[in-house]
């Protein structure tokens, strides 16, 4: 950081996550400053360098998060020297530098003009351990929570299904972008959506016969129902800013909600997904 202006270089790949606006957002609120450049990615540096979805906040933000505090710490260190001051009584407000004790107050810009502090930091969740004999364990990082609830129209007749709405409760952490965040649970519940009504890879003698996306289907746009969202934010200690993996869970438990109310609407067993309209209309 130098002038009042942040820059981030980071290993991660951007796959549409949308990370490299919240590497800008988590340098904006951790350091005070309103630009934040990005440097060419790349792999030589220490943070953590992946493509994985919104777990991403967790792992690269981490990186980006740890830089960006000890940065601030140099910060808080250089204008407590300045002022005759401890630097534990500074603080970020807004994109100021404040004395949380006194009057002091003194824009980022102004407290990093003509100086520049540069700083790496690798980011790693903490170990966990190996299950016992037993199957008990610490073996997990955290746990995120979710519940959803499909409504189905069906046609007996033909086998044809229409979600037509999933309402979710989903504990997100902390949301630090309400747009992506939104973005990451619709899209997981589509993902949900398609393992219950028509993904399906399709093996005869050995071979595959639907090995392209002409013959293997996926949900469209037209196939997505509306969504109704609860975001609970249960903040994690030790993810940045307290922010959670979001597009994974929705993958879990939307499947068996849209095949349980396929099942309170048909009243047929329905023992495996995807269903097929033979399932619907002539039972497993």
């Amino acid at each position: 950081m130098a002038n009042g202006v942040a820059t981030l270089q980071f290993a991660t790949a951007e796959v549409g996550q949308g990370f490299v606006v919240l590497a800008q957002q988590i340098a904006r609120s951790v350091l005070g400053v309103d630009t934040v450049l990005l440097e060419p990615i790349s792999t030589d540096i220490g943070s953590a360098g992946s493509t994985s979805a919104s777990r991403q906040t967790w792992m690269s933000g981490g990186a980006v998060d740890g830089a960006c505090r000890l940065v601030r710490e140099r910060l808080f260190a250089t204008v407590a020297e300045q002022n005759g001051l401890d630097p534990l009584r500074l603080a970020i407000d807004g994109t100021d530098v404040v004395d949380t004790m006194g009057a002091l107050r003194v824009p980022v810009a102004d407290a990093t003009r003509g100086l520049s502090f540069d700083e790496t930091f690798e980011h790693h969740h903490r170990k966990t351990e190996e299950l016992d004999e037993n199957g008990q364990g610490n073996c997990h990082v955290a746990f995120a929570f979710v519940a959803h609830r499909a409504v189905v129209d069906v046609d007996p007749d033909l086998g044809l299904v229409k979600v037509v709405q999933v309402a979710t409760a989903q504990d997100v952490g902390r949301v630090l972008n309400p747009l992506a965040a939104l973005g990451q649970i619709e899209g997981g519940i589509a993902q949900g959506l398609g393992l219950a009504v028509m993904e399906e890879i399709v093996l005869r003698d050995g071979k595959m016969r639907n090995p392209s996306f002409t013959d293997y289907l996926l949900p469209t746009a037209l196939d997505a129902p509306d969504v109704v969202a609860t975001m609970i934010e249960e903040p994690e200690p030790q993810a940045p800013l307290g922010a959670k993996g979001i597009g994974e869970p929705p993958c879990i438990s939307v499947t068996p909600a849209i095949v349980a109310a396929i099942r309170a609407a048909t009243g047929r067993e329905l023992p495996r997904t995807p269903v097929r309209p033979q399932d619907i209309v002539f039972g497993p």
